[in-house]
């Protein structure tokens, strides 16, 4: 691809595979560009981030729509933008799409005890889009010229983690909030603690001991990084 992806603002990490650090909250949303189809992991805290993400991958891409979106976990920082992007096909691990629909009062209540403006909170969560497709367990989708695995590697941060893995020779891993670089992984009321080692477990078998692995917040780490916070969080939460 010719386009510079850091004029955008994004982080290239392999051919046609990329990430932006967002404001605020510094979530990280990815990006996987194939032949056929373009890949969006997460969307943002509001609409608006939502519709500046759907321009800049536009421009990264020659004019091309965003056609797939994996959603990691159903917190507002990598929610609410996803109705900015009409007619894509929307993948969450399996239970997101009920819980978004049923707890959607309370998304919008968090958004603003974050310091989401009200307005934008309630206008996101207005026309907030659910998962058509859930995974249960793992689910490939072909980009066109390569294929991408959407893994329930969960639960851990939330009851209903998603990750992405792209192959290639530099393989790459989106982890979501399993994993965090910028600050202590945090572990909220809806966290599963006794479970979140075993997902990371599951993370590390997934990529392997040289896969760039993308945390949900912060830099890109490697798998020595991933074990070492396991190991934290297994003493945190006491678990074996």
């Amino acid at each position: 691809m010719d386009v510079a992806w850091e004029d955008f603002g994004w982080e290239r990490l392999a051919d046609g595979v990329g990430r932006r650090r967002l404001p605020g909250w510094d979530a990280t949303v990815g990006l996987v560009v194939g032949e056929k189809a373009v890949l969006l992991y997460d969307t943002g805290s509001t609409l608006r981030e939502g519709t500046a993400l759907r321009t800049q991958v536009e421009s990264l891409t020659g004019g091309r729509r965003v056609t797939h979106i994996a959603l990691s976990h159903p917190h507002f920082d990598h929610v609410l933008g996803t109705a900015a992007f009409a007619g894509a096909e929307v993948y969450g691990a399996v239970g997101v799409d009920a819980l978004l629909r049923r707890e959607a009062s309370e998304l919008m209540a968090d958004a603003v005890r974050h310091g989401v403006d009200a307005f934008a909170a309630a206008e996101a969560v207005d026309v907030l889009v659910a998962p058509q497709h859930v995974v249960s367990g793992e689910w490939t989708l072909d980009l066109g010229g390569r294929q991408v695995l959407l893994a329930n590697v969960g639960p851990g941060h939330t009851a209903h983690d998603l990750a992405l893995f792209v192959p290639g020779g530099r393989e790459v891993v989106f982890c979501g909030d399993l994993v965090e670089e910028s600050g202590e992984p945090q572990a909220g009321p809806d966290a599963i603690p006794s479970r979140w080692p075993d997902a990371l477990d599951r993370l590390l078998a997934l990529g392997g001991a040289d896969a760039v692995y993308v945390p949900g917040h912060g830099a890109v780490v490697d798998a020595a990084f991933v074990r070492r916070q396991r190991e934290e969080l297994a003493r945190r939460f006491a678990v074996a």
